[in-house]
């Protein structure tokens, strides 16, 4: 760290004022390892590590399915009971999903998860809509009824909300932290994301997995379409995924499974084609 003895005099200066040190002192105390960040209100490293037990609360016995295919792949899962034979898979976890990160990080589970290979991949579709209060309209026969938020939704979106998008960051940032820990190293991760967010989102998982992580941002078009006379119309969302170390990720690649034909209504919408114009070129010395 090279300061002069005049920065080192400004620096103490502010501290004891109890005033925020100027932007170019953050940059010269941690040389070039903060070269580019995200900083919002409430920003912290603080992580939760809390470890709850889980409480089963239903087990559905009987495999359904309605593919034979589907159906073997089941009894695979199962024994002759119908028991689930063992492992942490195919459950359903209720609750907080950061209690249940932090449990699933630090409390006995991880041990057999990481027996089992570990957490290859992770989805999240987190809640976006910043103009979203939970109260809806009901009809039920020929009546409307207009629901209010409950409790614990007022209280969800206020801790998500309740101070625009810095509380939204703060909430989804101990979040990925938890996820990233939880990931093997071959696993990645997709989060699902709208125009509101989606820069700022894909910002703070570059903070958290590294800019060399980052694999793609996927554009998912939506199937309606509102028209806008006012700006370009906000037709997609994204998801955006990074790996949780670089080059060793799973990437299962099914054409078939993927890829879908275009349906009649599409190809009828887009029958149009462009003629091509070949225009001659003369070179001029």
């Amino acid at each position: 760290m090279n300061l002069t003895d005049n920065e080192k005099r400004d620096i103490i200066k502010y501290v004891e004022a109890g005033k925020p040190l100027p932007d170019k002192y953050r940059f010269l105390l941690f040389d070039d390892k903060r070269e580019v960040e995200l900083v919002w209100n409430g920003k912290t490293n603080e992580v939760c590590n809390i470890v709850l037990p889980f409480q089963v609360i239903e087990q559905v016995d009987e495999p359904r399915a309605e593919k034979p295919e589907d159906t073997a792949r089941q009894l695979s899962i199962f024994d002759s009971r119908g028991r689930q034979k063992a492992g942490w898979t195919n459950k359903l976890i209720w609750g907080d999903n950061k209690l249940i990160l932090s449990s699933l990080k630090n409390g006995p589970l991880r041990d057999e998860i990481e027996r089992n290979g570990g957490i290859k991949l992770i989805y999240i579709d987190p809640p976006f809509d910043v103009g979203a209060d939970f109260s809806m309209d009901i009809e039920i026969g020929d009546e409307t009824l207009h629901k209010e938020p409950g409790i614990l939704e007022e209280i969800a979106y206020r801790d998500t909300w309740g101070k625009g998008a810095d509380s939204f960051i703060s909430m989804i940032y101990e979040r990925l932290v938890l996820m990233r820990d939880l990931l093997a190293e071959d696993g990645s991760i997709y989060v699902h994301v709208d125009w509101r967010l989606n820069s700022v989102l894909r910002l703070v998982m570059q903070e958290i997995f590294g800019r060399e992580n980052f694999l793609n941002q996927i554009v998912w078009c939506y199937q309606t379409r509102q028209f806008s006379k006012r700006y370009w119309n906000r037709k997609h969302d994204d998801i955006i995924v990074f790996s949780k170390i670089p080059d060793k990720h799973i990437f299962n690649w099914d054409a078939e499974g993927v890829l879908e034909q275009y349906s009649e209504n599409t190809i009828k919408k887009y029958k149009l084609h462009d003629e091509m114009v070949i225009i001659d070129c003369v070179a001029v010395e």
